[in-house]
Order: C-alpha cells, then structure tokens, then sequence
C-alpha cells in the first residue's frame, strides 16, 4: 500500500503534505537507506559512501560529523540531487527522490531542500547583486505575486537575517564573511524549505561570528518549524546545535545517537577519538590531555560481516557481534564514558607519555626536512646503474643538497653497477689469460 502510494506522488510529481511515522511517533522527512556513492569507474573507482542509513525527523537537527574525506559533505550533496548513487535510495517524506524522477517533482525537491554552503564566497554569484542572489529562487518558481510582492519578502528576509534593506543594491565582495553566510542563509530561507542541508556553514568564519550565524539558523528553525542536515567536522560545535548526531568513517555509518547521549556514552573507538581531540580552553590541562588515536586494524572483521545494530536508547553503533555484546555491557552499567583523559602532572606516566609525544614529534620532523623533490624514484637507481660514475656524482650533490632518498638511490644503482663492471672484467681477464697462456 505505502509503495503504491509512494508511486502515484512521483507519477503526479507532487510530494505528500506528510511523511511517514516512525515507531517512536514522530514524522521521518528524510530517509538514507542503504546509500552507496561511487566516483569513478573500473580500477579507478572510489566509493566514497557505503551502506548509509538514517532517519531525520521533523523538526530536528541531525548533525553528520567525521574528518575530511569522511564523505559527510557527499552525503549532502547526494540529498539535494547533485551526486548520483550507485546504491540505496533517498527517500523525502516516503517518496524516493533519488535517480531518475519526474521534472514536476525534481522541482519540488528542489523548492523544499535548501542548501546552506561552507564557503559563502565561492557559493555566490560575485556579478550579481544581493537582491537577485535572494530572488533568484522566487523568480524561478514564482513565489510572488507581483513585484512588490517580491520586493517585500526580500527586504523581510533581508532584516530577519541582521542585514539592510539598503545592502540590496551591493555585491558579495562589499562584505565580510559573515555577512556573505548570512544572504546565503536568506537565500535558502526565502524560498521557505522544510529542510535545510548546511554543509560546515560555520568553518569558514571568524570564532566570534559563528555564534551569530549558529543563533540565527537556531531562530529560523523555531520561527519556520525547519529541519537540518548539519554537517561539521567540529564537534564542540555540533553539541550545542544538535538533537541527534551521526559519526561517519571513510564513507561509514558507525555511531547514531541523540547528542549528549553521544558525548556520554562515545562507545565506537573513532567516536573516543574525536571528542578526545576537542581543545580544552584550559592551556594546563590542554597540555597534560592524552590525546586518543584511532587504529582501525583494532577490529577484526575476517570472519563476520559488522552492521550498524541498535544497542537501546536510540542508540547506533557499527561493529561485530562480539564489539556490538561489548558496547551493550558498558551502555548498560550507565556510566558515562570519559574520552578525555588528563594526566597529573606529578605522575611518572605523565612523563612517559611525553616522551612519547616528543619521539613522534622529532619523527615527525625528521620526515618532512626531507625537500620537495626527495622522492627516492627508482629511475635514480636504474641510471645510475648503467650510468656509474655519473651515478657517484649525483649521489654526492644530492648528498649536498640533503636529499637522502636520492643519493642513496643513486649510491645504490652506481654501487651495483661497478659490481657488475668489475665482474665482467674479470671473466674477460679469465678468458684472456686462458688465451693467452
């Protein structure tokens, strides 16, 4: 029955006034389910998102946090109809607007999903001014009646983001950075969305701004009754905004819950590892913090398959059914997991960890004094194999010059090949002496 009626609404490319109800009772607007994205074909494909699958509720804002490269801003994308998928569908109010779908409905997507981006330089059209970037959307769609109709949901949008009707007349590169973020919002907001997708909106800006810009998305959401798709990377940031959080891994769903559920109970290894890199404003503590990094080889996958299982309490995690019996143990004694560990200063692990840390630094360092072009190519080798003596002098300016990699690629293939000159000289002197005597 909801399939048929999922195809009736994008035969008449309408969308339903409602989405469908999830067991806890509340509306599911957007629907990820079993998502596959691939860039590339053959040998050369990537697969920048695997197997992901969420639910976002009426109302809420559902924040996608992981590192660059994780696929967050993929994902984003995939939802506005920019990335195409290789698998799963994306469902919006129970009806799938992934793949190919009617225009009327294509519009109707693109007339309820807005899209906030984290550079608010590049997103606007520096040729425009301010009152066509907020009206380009109305034109398109007809959302006035006259032009004095536009002109005045224009000038309101403009006031309620905390900018001037007399900034109309402008253009983007008259502003700051802040205030391009705030007529990206209003160009979203104009075209009145039910739900926003916000890709880092924040990152971009100054720390004393981007509580303005956070507050104003917050106000927006309780005047208009919006949904976000928060993407971030920060995730002191996402705390503060969020009702449920998703942890994405190279393109992997593998934690769900609502926020402060997450930041007590951050029961996968890469969860830990993000929340134990958020910065302590204390420079003391900050600088006896141990600092906890992610090992993927921790898990072994070789003889099951991991899913992302429920473990109660709204409660997501990726793992194997040994991981997943284990993170069942801990949520269950309800005691809230620390990430953040911080060492005594007097304690003698203390200084063993510091150690530690100044060993990696100096590794650290020592690996990136070698230059730009110190790549240990083998065709140093090849050369200066047939090459030798040109190979020595090479490896001797390369030497020069601090290029380790080089000259002993270079000391490598010249060595050699004097060893093989020296080898066929003396079969030749051999054979000579055979000769001769």
């Amino acid at each position: 029955m909801a399939t048929l009626k999922q195809e009736n609404h994008v035969r008449s490319g309408r969308l339903p006034e409602h989405g469908p109800v999830a067991e806890n009772g509340r509306e599911i607007l957007l629907s990820l389910k079993n998502v596959d994205i691939t860039f590339g074909k053959g040998d050369d494909a990537v697969r920048a998102v695997q197997d992901a699958s969420f639910d976002i509720y009426k109302g809420e804002t559902f924040s996608l946090v992981g590192e660059s490269g994780s696929g967050k801003t993929t994902i984003g994308r995939a939802v506005i109809r920019v990335n195409p998928l290789a698998g799963g569908e994306i469902d919006y109010k129970g009806v799938r607007i992934s793949g190919k779908i009617p225009h009327a409905l294509d519009r109707e997507v693109i007339r309820n999903i807005q899209m906030v981006f984290q550079d608010p330089a590049a997103s606007l059209n520096e040729r425009a001014t301010v009152d066509y970037i907020i009206s380009e959307g109305l034109y398109n769609f007809h959302l006035f009646e006259n032009e004095a109709d536009r002109v005045r949901k224009v000038e309101e949008m403009i006031e309620e983001v905390g900018l001037l009707p007399e900034h109309l007349t402008r253009y983007p590169h008259e502003f700051s950075g802040g205030q391009r973020q705030r007529i990206g919002i209003a160009r979203a907001m104009v075209m009145e969305p039910e739900l926003v997708v916000a890709d880092e909106p924040i990152s971009a800006l100054d720390v004393s701004i981007r509580a303005q810009v956070l507050n104003l998305m917050k106000k927006f959401q309780e005047e208009k009754d919006l949904t976000y798709l928060f993407i971030a990377h920060d995730l002191s940031v996402v705390r503060f905004i969020s009702d449920r959080i998703g942890v994405i891994y190279k393109g992997r769903i593998v934690e769900i819950a609502e926020a402060e559920e997450l930041f007590n109970f951050p029961l996968h290894p890469y969860t830990h590892s993000l929340i134990s890199a958020i910065p302590i404003p204390d420079p003391k503590l900050e600088k006896n913090k141990v600092l906890y990094t992610y090992d993927p080889s921790i898990h072994d996958y070789s003889n099951e398959q991991p899913e992302l299982v429920c473990i109660g309490h709204n409660h997501y995690v990726y793992g194997s059914k040994k991981e997943i019996e284990e993170y069942k143990a801990v949520r269950e004694r309800g005691v809230p997991v620390k990430p953040i560990q911080i060492l005594d200063p007097d304690d003698p692990a203390r200084a063993a960890h510091h150690q530690e840390v100044e060993a990696d630094k100096l590794a650290e360092e020592e690996f990136l004094i070698h230059p730009t072009h110190d790549t240990g190519s083998i065709w140093y080798t090849i050369l200066s194999f047939f090459l030798p003596v040109l190979g020595i002098i090479a490896a001797f300016l390369f030497k020069k010059f601090k290029h380790t990699r080089n000259y002993k690629k270079c000391m490598k293939g010249a060595v050699t090949g004097f060893a093989v000159i020296g080898v066929i000289l003396l079969i030749f002197l051999l054979l000579l002496w055979r000769v001769v005597a």
